[in-house]
């Protein structure tokens, strides 16, 4: 049997034009950022948010009110999902260690992780108020030890988002904005009169915001390409249709443009989970949106064997892989390809994105091949050193030195080696030569 789509999503073709789009809005937008700083940036949050306050920093007066808006149930979750969260980037931050090793008698090397010196975090909310994100983006940065964070996120209906701020309050941002697209990410890349740039951004967003994090790459750092959110459901028999369709659904919501795939070796669940996505569609509230993604790029693949499931499966490198078989840790251990695995039916994609402590923002558009999401490890700087303390080590590793210099043609790079050797060897090489 080859591999069988039952259902597929909107043609390649189609999607390349609708990135052609997005790129050509970002570039001119980046650069109206660029020429005009703040002037730009008001009239974008203008015409696409219909925000315009007078200072989009929010005082901690503000900060205080809007917290205060929230109940104790509210603010006790938020508290309790930022724990989770920055339990496990202590627990990753521990596990990278500064080295320091001997590696020939009197040659020393070493590397120390350094924090990333400013980090722009981007928080979407135009469509849903994402309070996760502070924790995965803000209170990561803080396990690391960055020390100035600045979050940006959009007015949502209009005004500043109570959870969303207090999350990034609480997750220890030293300035926030509210900004949101392309206007903020420009802004804290580029930087204006008001808004200092930063060294580094983060954070999920639009295809808009992705891409312009993509522009951006190269004078500021980015964590990675983390646009429109993708899920995967990797099923077999041991579950039922109910379970991958409230899966795919789950995640299709968040956008227009989300995809969703099932992939299966079941034709039977695969049609059962057709069936069930149609009936979950009326009566989901946010059906709407859901139902755009699922029509244009939810996919239904049949395969014969776990084998090609998997092969499937790394090849389209997904955000989102909830795995339900009767192997869960075969595909773990096989897997190479992907942004987060949810391994079984008692865990979901929707606990990673809000509380369960891994983090959320993950590698979209098969950037899975090359990178794993946002961590503590992001952002710090593994930067080497070396140090030689004596006569002899400095003579020896001069002398290789020199010669391979030579070999490559590099004479001033071979003088650099040959000056040691003189000076602490002892020993009189002509200028220019390769030592003996």
């Amino acid at each position: 049997m080859t591999i069988e789509h039952l259902k597929r999503g909107k043609p390649e073709a189609d999607r390349a034009e609708d990135d052609a789009r997005v790129r050509a809005v970002v570039e001119t937008t980046l650069a109206d950022i660029e020429a005009r700083g703040d002037a730009a940036v008001r009239e974008l949050s203008e015409t696409f948010d219909k925000y315009t306050p007078a200072s989009f920093r929010l005082t901690r007066g503000e900060i205080d009110a809007l917290i205060g808006q929230l109940s104790e149930r509210e603010l006790a979750d938020i508290r309790f999902a930022q724990e989770q969260v920055t339990k496990f980037a202590q627990a990753q931050r521990g596990s990278m260690l500064d080295i320091e090793v001997e590696t020939l008698p009197g040659v020393i090397l070493g590397h120390r992780n350094i924090p990333v010196q400013s980090v722009g975090c981007y928080v979407p909310g135009g469509k849903f108020p994402m309070v996760a994100s502070a924790h995965m983006s803000v209170a990561t940065a803080k396990v690391a030890g960055v020390p100035r964070i600045i979050a940006c996120t959009p007015p949502f209906g209009g005004k500043p988002n109570p959870g969303v701020i207090a999350a990034m309050h609480l997750g220890g941002a030293h300035e926030i904005y509210v900004l949101g697209g392309i206007q903020a990410v420009g802004a804290m890349a580029i930087g204006t009169a008001t808004i200092e740039p930063v060294h580094m951004l983060v954070g999920p967003g639009n295809a808009f915001v992705a891409e312009a994090k993509r522009q951006l790459f190269g004078r500021v750092g980015i964590d990675l390409f983390a646009g429109p959110t993708e899920t995967m459901v990797i099923a077999d028999e041991t579950v039922d249709a109910e379970m991958c369709a409230t899966d795919l659904l789950g995640q299709a919501e968040h956008g227009y443009d989300s995809p969703a795939v099932l992939v299966t070796n079941s034709r039977k669940l695969a049609e059962e989970t057709l069936s069930e996505i149609d009936r979950i569609l009326q009566i989901l509230p946010t059906a709407e949106t859901a139902r755009t993604s699922w029509n244009d790029f939810g996919e239904v693949i049949l395969c014969a064997s776990h084998d090609e499931m998997l092969e499937v499966a790394n090849d389209i490198a997904s955000e989102h892989v909830q795995v339900m078989t009767d192997r869960d840790d075969w595909y773990l251990q096989n897997m190479h390809s992907y942004g987060a695995l949810f391994l079984g039916p008692r865990t979901n994609v929707a606990n990673g994105d809000k509380v369960i402590g891994t983090n959320h923002t993950l590698p979209t558009r098969k950037a899975g091949r090359y990178t794993g999401g946002l961590w503590v490890g992001k952002f710090l700087k593994t930067h080497s050193y070396q140090r030689v303390t004596t006569d002899e080590a400095a003579t020896l590793i001069g002398e290789y030195g020199s010669r391979l210099c030579m070999l490559e043609g590099f004479v001033g790079h071979a003088e650099q080696c040959n000056l040691r050797v003189r000076r602490y060897g002892g020993k009189n090489i002509a200028y220019g030569a390769a030592a003996e």
